[in-house]
């Protein structure tokens, strides 16, 4: 392929600033007070968070997905176990979480290891859901190789037909997955590329304070 260059791909990052006086010494609080802005600034797509997660052959993957819930244990997001995320959770429990708002030249990463949420709890979500999101959830072997688009068309019609006058039944292999963060690292974006980091770490339960915090060159 012809070569294209893109170095010149370039902006100043001037959006504001973060100080260590500004951040909350709990990162759990931290993040919910930036998702909040970000959702009060009609950030598109603010909870959309890249999951990265590891093969058996220590092979990075990352995709898209949505968080759906957070609190202080962890952050939530469903789907299919038995897709290609799934099996590699299965192999390798540790993920890490990407949030990018550009808007607000922010990021905020977080790492930590994952944990199946309670079938009650992935059996409520899943009738919270618009019907086509349930019916198309469960019409979907989810990263398994289709021929082509009308496979997905006829396997969704399929499901659409079954479920015509009941409810439609959570497939026994879609859930959710919750993170239980031990790194947590806020980026603010900032001019001359003197961006302001501030990671916090889990700190032993031995330890006086949960959390050290400590601000990291750009």
């Amino acid at each position: 392929m012809p070569n294209r260059d893109y170095h010149q791909e370039r902006r100043e990052y001037d959006y504001t600033e973060l100080s260590r006086d500004e951040l909350s010494s709990d990162p759990f609080k931290q993040f919910t007070h930036w998702m909040d802005q970000a959702l009060a600034n009609q950030i598109l797509d603010p909870t959309a968070m890249s999951v990265s997660t590891v093969d058996n052959a220590g092979q990075p993957h990352s995709r898209v997905v949505l968080l759906k819930e957070s609190d202080d244990t962890g952050l939530v997001f469903y789907t299919h176990y038995d897709s290609d995320k799934g099996q590699q959770i299965a192999q390798n429990a540790k993920a890490a979480l990407l949030f990018f708002w550009p808007q607000m030249d922010r990021q905020i990463r977080i790492e930590g290891t994952l944990e199946k949420v309670s079938v009650e709890q992935s059996e409520r979500y899943f009738h919270s859901r618009p019907r086509d999101s349930q019916l198309a959830a469960a019409s979907s072997q989810q990263s398994a190789v289709v021929p082509g688009r009308k496979t997905l068309e006829q396997n969704y019609a399929i499901q659409e037909q079954l479920y015509e006058l009941v409810e439609v039944k959570r497939p026994e292999l879609w859930g959710g997955y919750r993170l239980i963060p031990n790194r947590f690292e806020f980026w603010q974006g900032r001019p001359n590329r003197l961006h302001d980091r501030f990671v916090f770490e889990k700190q032993p339960a031995e330890s006086h304070q949960a959390w050290s915090i400590d601000r990291l060159a750009p």
